[in-house]
């Protein structure tokens, strides 16, 4: 029997607090639960001073979800107020918590062996659903992979693989991230309400980046992919300059104004020193599900043109299509919830050849 969210839920429905009697899901003190491939991972919120009589209950709830088959289990006791919180992403504290020394120059993050960076010259062209069914699919294909959200003015990774809860951070430096789908993630949209503008300057932009990047415990991963928000500004120069990227992918509708920005983006990563993988061609055609005519709504061949003028391979040309759309809306993107469809394959496809070049 597989382990699933709910069995752990009704598990520790039988798990009473000792201070009061209640059981400890229904007093709220259950955050941030996920449940993937065996692995329990969740946040018991208590008071501080009550650490001590709540460890009992801590253990029992770990020995009742093993008890169900759980590979592993997780369980950070912390609390909403008192306890320490995530860092405070706005103080750029970087320096402090990865070492006094300053950094010379790009850094390998522990236990993460390549990054690879989603980018585009505009926003509106799906990079992010792109990042997204890229993430999913090389874990689909048994590597092992987080998803970096940097698009900190407007972060949906958290939404798209349907991610709820707060990360913890057990000694207020070191955050811990969130799984779902196979993908082990840490957004900013985690730690900000969703209807809270993010109002940062470029110095609060680069230390919360660098904290996400540094401060984050990713484990050992084969690959992070950086979702990287539109633009050539401060966050695409602060990963390229504090972090080892291996390589840049550009996302572009084949629009000649969606090219245009493209190109300044490639321009950038080739300024910095970061290769480009090549260019995936999005909402390439529309194809009507009615009547299975094939239209090319945004114009058809330019990010191939581009591709070829640079010299750049294009990596992938991704229909306009609703499923696509959806899936993601709904917290499981297409290569999960639809995984033998014709558009789940275009991302699987691509997965296998960024690890068979060794990309990924």
């Amino acid at each position: 029997m597989s382990v699933t969210r709910d069995l752990v839920l009704e598990q520790l429905k039988t798990v009473l607090n000792p201070l009061n009697g209640k059981d400890i899901v229904s007093a709220g003190m259950v955050k941030a639960l996920t449940v993937d491939e065996g692995v329990v991972r969740f946040v018991l919120e208590i008071d501080p001073a009550r650490a001590k009589a709540m460890e009992a209950a801590r253990a029992e709830a770990e020995t009742k979800i093993k008890a169900l088959g759980a590979t592993s289990v997780s369980i950070v006791m912390t609390a909403h107020a008192a306890a320490p919180p995530p860092p405070d992403l706005k103080g750029g504290g970087h320096g402090h918590a990865h070492g006094a020394a300053k950094a010379t120059g790009p850094e390998k993050i522990p236990g993460v062996d390549r990054i690879i960076a989603i980018a585009s010259g505009k926003g509106g062209v799906g990079k992010s659903t792109v990042a997204a069914n890229l993430a999913t699919a090389l874990a689909a294909e048994g590597r092992r992979v987080g998803l970096l959200d940097a698009d900190v003015y407007g972060p949906s990774q958290h939404r798209m693989l349907g991610i709820t809860g707060r990360p913890a951070s057990p000694d207020g430096k070191t955050i811990l991230p969130l799984r779902n789908h196979g993908v082990t993630l840490m957004s900013l949209g985690l730690m900000t309400q969703e209807d809270e503008a993010v109002v940062w300057r470029g110095p609060m932009l680069m230390g919360a980046l660098q904290q996400m990047l540094f401060q984050v415990q990713w484990g050992a991963l084969d690959i992070l992919i950086v979702d990287l928000p539109p633009g050539t500004g401060d966050v695409q120069m602060t990963l390229t300059q504090k972090a080892q990227v291996d390589g840049a992918i550009i996302v572009s509708t084949p629009q000649d104004i969606a090219l245009l920005d493209a190109r300044k983006g490639i321009d950038m990563f080739n300024k910095m020193n970061t290769p480009i993988i090549g260019l995936i061609e999005n909402m390439s055609t529309h194809i009507c599900s009615n009547c299975g005519h094939i239209e090319h709504i945004f114009g058809h061949g330019g990010v191939t043109k581009e591709a070829k003028k640079l010299g750049a391979p294009l990596l992938a040309e991704i229909p306009l299509h609703i499923d696509i759309r959806t899936t993601s809306d709904g917290g499981a993107p297409i290569v999960v919830s639809r995984s033998n469809s014709e558009q789940a394959e275009i991302f699987r496809t691509l997965a296998r050849h960024l690890i068979a070049t060794g990309q990924a």
